[in-house]
């Protein structure tokens, strides 16, 4: 179950902003009696505006997508590396989807696939400070004083800009486990080259309450947004 108003704007018919004046004329009905500001409508309901069912878009499509090393996201046709894109077609999927965020080449991992762009606009906002997890290895031993330096925020020289606040779990010599709330351009390579450290392993493991499980490398299911916790 949805808002009313967010339905409209899912399904293409007008911003959530339009649907609230339409209810607000009493032009919108759902299942033949006038719509309510901050309705909750489901899938089966039948809206309709001015007397006309308003037309429902395609059915959402989630997929969490285990991203080979060596793929890269853009869609860029200059680019001659292999793409996402690419590999998208042999799903054999009727509908366009496309990445939510980005894995740099040389990682892999968890990446979801969708062609609903309110999803894609919320988990990349910014300022909801979402969670993704990153198996990491490096190539030499880290301590205490590495571990409390990148939890505490890393100054990026290249972007000229602090990490926030993150998570970080040993869990080998050379590995670990950090959680970022941001998406800095390879942000957990440059904070560990920043400490003189080089990422030999990365791997995104989660993305909120989404976690990679044993999808293996190359493989996708579908998921529900429910799925994601948001």
């Amino acid at each position: 179950m949805v808002r009313l108003n967010k339905k409209m704007s899912e399904i293409g018919y007008c911003s959530r902003r339009k649907a609230d004046e339409l209810i607000k004329s009493k032009k919108i009905t759902v299942n033949g009696e006038i719509a309510k500001l901050g309705q909750l409508v489901s899938k089966d309901d039948i809206i309709e505006v001015n007397g006309e069912v308003i037309k429902k878009d395609d059915e959402k499509i989630i997929l969490a997508y285990n991203k080979p090393k060596g793929v890269i996201c853009t869609e860029s046709k200059v680019e001659k590396n292999l793409k996402i894109a690419d590999l998208i077609k042999k799903f054999n999927i009727d509908k366009r989807i496309f990445t939510v965020g980005r894995l740099d080449k040389d990682t892999e991992g968890l990446i979801i696939l969708t062609n609903d762009g309110d999803l894609a606009r919320d988990i990349t906002n910014t300022k909801n400070d979402y969670e993704k997890e990153y198996e990491v290895r490096v190539d030499k031993n880290i301590d205490d004083n590495f571990i409390e330096k990148m939890e505490k925020g890393v100054y990026l020289t290249e972007l000229n800009v602090r990490t926030k606040r993150c998570k970080i779990k040993k869990s080998g010599d050379k590995s670990f486990y950090i959680t970022i709330t941001q998406g800095l351009n390879r942000q957990v390579r440059r904070m560990c080259k920043e400490l003189g450290f080089r990422v030999t392993y990365l791997k995104r493991v989660r993305i909120i309450n989404l976690k990679i499980e044993d999808l293996k490398v190359g493989e996708y299911r579908y998921i529900e947004r429910e799925d994601i916790g948001i």
